[in-house]
């Protein structure tokens, strides 16, 4: 089993998502003896943002850039992600990496019926923080919701969404927040069944 664990948060030691995805990535070791972990920190290993340069592979090292962020992407069975919620949508970063995994013609195609996505049989666990709370369908929450659709939309229905919430309400409430999360992890078990 390969995992793909990406961070995406600038906050560093302090973040809840990278507690969170560590708490799932060591999980994931347990259950599953010889996983192959790789790991991208898009904080630290930063993607440019989309340009032309990146769409048409004019540059040969942008290209072999973006080619190997498909190829480790196309290659993980398992992607456990770390998405916090900064100004109601995705951190750049992660959009960044989004763009280089979302390509017509090996992730997605476009058929008469519509796009079909190429990339299913995948798991997908994102570690997801915020400040505040969302109910599920509010209109101020874009960064779930639009994960939701990506994976969809590339063919991976095994989405799962571990949530801290309420972060920025006092301490004692991040502290709850991230006991409520860690144990909301799905069991071993069904972590990459």
């Amino acid at each position: 089993m390969k995992v793909l664990h990406i961070d995406s948060s600038v906050q560093g030691a302090g973040s809840a998502t990278r507690e969170l995805t560590q708490e799932i990535v060591a999980r994931l070791k347990a259950a599953r003896a010889g996983a192959q972990i790789s790991y991208r920190d898009l904080a630290v290993q930063e993607l440019p943002h989309f340009s032309q340069a990146s769409l048409t592979r004019s540059d040969e090292l942008e290209a072999a850039r973006d080619a190997a962020v498909l190829e480790e992407f196309l290659s993980a069975d398992v992607l456990v992600i770390g998405a916090p919620l900064y100004n109601f949508g995705i951190p750049s970063q992660l959009k960044a990496w989004v763009d280089r995994v979302t390509v017509a013609g090996k992730t997605f195609r476009y058929t008469e019926r519509g796009p079909e996505g190429l990339a299913g049989g995948k798991q997908v666990i994102v570690a997801v923080a915020r400040g505040g709370v969302y109910e599920t369908g509010s209109p101020a929450e874009f960064g779930e919701s639009y994960l939701k659709f990506l994976f969809a939309f590339l063919g991976i229905r095994d989405v799962t969404f571990v949530r801290a919430e309420g972060l920025a309400y006092s301490p004692q409430h991040r502290e709850a927040a991230l006991s409520a999360a860690r144990a909301s992890i799905p069991v071993p078990a069904a972590l990459a069944a």
